[in-house]
């Protein structure tokens, strides 16, 4: 999908209120979180290279897998198809 703000899909299909974009940079791949109930949050966090999140997701203990989130297979089809 894609508005003004660039390429999105839904990290969690239930809650359609977030949106994770995709775009390309220097031969990467980065994402940045949307949430309609968190507006600022658009404005407090940039965008994040798919590197930093896969390193940081290899530390981190819980029940969310941040790379379910951050999909870096949906990401790359979203840029592919545009």
């Amino acid at each position: 999908m894609k508005d003004d703000r660039g390429l999105y899909y839904h990290p969690f299909p239930h809650n359609k209120l977030v949106r994770m974009y995709v775009r390309e940079t220097g031969g990467g791949i980065s994402f940045r979180l949307w949430k309609k109930d968190e507006p600022e949050l658009w404005e407090e966090h940039g965008w994040v290279p798919y590197d930093a999140i896969n390193e940081a997701a290899d530390t981190y203990e819980g029940n969310f897998d941040p790379r379910r989130a951050y999909d870096i297979d949906v990401a790359r089809t979203l840029l592919r198809e545009d």
